[in-house]
């Protein structure tokens, strides 16, 4: 199934979805298309081969409970002859299940149930990265008075250090990196902590009163309600 209407252009982003569910692959295909994407629908691991052979797409979304070949193991098959952009969509939401979908060679993972501007934003994210693979890695990040050095791991105000925790850094980095963009919690949390997305929440508030005039009323490290945060960077 194609749902491409013709106001979008032949030089869209074409995605591949692939899932058993009808409900799920007709509201990601409205969804999608609605955001200026051209969608091809599958119903299984079969049917997604067959489209793939036909044409060329620039990032699968995969489920991966589907009866007969899952989505783990189409995603394995994939990654032996193309490095096209893959984000697993699934039901099983332990960190072994997620490890192992990136290990196969996925690029994202999110879990069902989920909001479809989360998904949007993870596609988006995706295939940014994938585009410019190119693009020199940045160095520096400048935010207000603050300067973070990302290989370095170093925050300093006015040329001064400013001290921060490991983790303060590790999120620092993750953040710097994807500047300007929104990063989900999910991107931010420590892999397997116990109720890690809400330790980061406590993360990034500590982090603000280092960073931030006011804490309450963020500048350069905002919340994106419902989805992560975003750490907006000045010239």
């Amino acid at each position: 199934m194609v749902r491409s209407p013709a106001r979008l252009s032949d030089d869209a982003p074409h995605l591949l979805v692939v899932d058993d569910d009808q409900r799920i692959r007709d509201l990601l295909s409205r969804y999608l298309v609605d955001h200026g994407y051209r969608v091809t629908t599958a119903a299984s691991a079969a049917e997604a081969r067959k489209q793939r052979d036909g044409m060329a797409f620039d990032l699968l979304v995969l489920d991966v409970m589907m009866p007969g070949e899952s989505g783990f193991e189409l995603a394995k098959s994939i990654r032996k002859e193309s490095e096209v952009p893959i984000l697993m969509l699934t039901a099983r939401t332990e960190a072994e299940d997620r490890i192992a979908g990136l290990e196969l060679g996925a690029d994202d993972y999110i879990p069902k149930p989920f909001d479809p501007r989360e998904l949007l934003l993870r596609i988006n994210n995706v295939l940014k990265r994938a585009i410019a693979p190119e693009a020199q890695a940045i160095e520096m990040v400048h935010f207000g008075e603050f300067q973070f050095h990302l290989a370095r791991g170093e925050l300093s105000r006015g040329g001064k250090p400013v001290r921060i925790t490991d983790r303060e850094c590790d999120m620092l980095r993750v953040l710097a990196a994807r500047a300007g963009e929104t990063v989900p919690r999910q991107d931010l949390a420590t892999p397997g902590a116990a109720a890690s997305e809400r330790a980061v929440d406590v993360q990034v508030n500590r982090l603000r009163r280092k960073i931030e005039r006011n804490p309450t009323d963020p500048a350069f490290l905002r919340t994106v309600r419902g989805i992560g945060y975003r750490l907006v960077a000045t010239p």
